[in-house]
């Protein structure tokens, strides 16, 4: 007896509904899943966590990361001067950005080992352009400078990974967006904007180590200011191409190889 189309199982009619779709893809597209600001928010919030309870643990002696201080001191004026409204935001930025591309609410949690030993990759190949890069102009790594007490590198550690997070969000999450908007205005294609306003911000954040930008920053210096112009257009293709958690995490890693090398 044959059996016609309109005979056939319903679950066979049945259509792959779209969650079902988009979990295969999750599953099977590391490159595309940890991209996205859910899974980027989940892998920083470890160093999040260790740089916000390490400052408050020491105390007076912590090094506090230059754009924490900035962050903070800006909130501040407008009223909100609360200690931890500076971390709630920037989980709230990373959240919100999930909302507004409307991506699934849903990570592989065996993803985040993999960004680690990513970021770990990327922090080494940048060391090793770094001392490259320090060889031809016959200059030292750029690093911090370590004081001689026994906790020193604890408190670097802890500085390091505020600088990977709030540097990326300042610079790179925040600035290059507005960036892109605001050049795009005068009529330049998209893709112009990105890389106009990928190379604003390594400016930026170049000079942004520099006394003549900041007070107690470093004594303005070219070789130095084309080190970390280098490495702001490193990390903002970093950000462009692997979204926030990887460019944070490569960067904090990429500070302490360099603390350590």
């Amino acid at each position: 007896m044959e059996t016609s189309l309109d005979q056939r199982s319903p679950a066979m009619n049945a259509p792959i509904s779209a969650p079902e779709v988009e979990l295969e893809t999750e599953e099977i597209n590391y490159w595309q899943a940890t991209a996205r600001p859910l899974t980027s928010l989940i892998f920083v919030l470890p160093m999040l966590a260790v740089y916000e309870a390490g400052v408050l643990w020491l105390g007076p002696a912590a090094i506090r990361n230059g754009v924490d201080v900035w962050l903070r001191q800006f909130l501040s004026l407008m009223g909100l001067g609360q200690y931890f409204l500076l971390p709630v935001l920037t989980i709230g930025i990373l959240l919100s950005w999930h909302h507004l591309k409307s991506y699934p609410w849903q990570f592989r949690p065996t993803n985040l080992p993999l960004m680690a030993a990513e970021s770990m990759v990327l922090g080494l190949l940048l060391l090793c352009l770094a001392h490259f890069q320090a060889s031809v102009m016959q200059m030292h790594v750029v690093a911090a400078n370590a004081g001689p007490e026994v906790d020193t590198t604890t408190k670097q550690v802890v500085a390091y990974f505020g600088a990977g997070i709030y540097e990326e969000l300042l610079f790179r999450l925040m600035l290059i967006p507005v960036l892109i908007v605001f050049i795009q205005g005068f009529a330049f294609p998209k893709l112009v904007a990105t890389f106009a306003a990928m190379l604003i911000s390594s400016l930026v954040f170049a000079a942004a180590h520099y006394n003549f930008f900041v007070a107690g920053g470093d004594p303005i210096d070219g070789y130095t200011f084309l080190f970390r112009l280098s490495a702001g257009l490193i990390f903002a293709s970093i950000f462009a191409l692997r979204g926030f958690g990887i460019a944070a995490g490569s960067h904090a890693m990429y500070d302490v190889l360099v603390a350590f090398s």
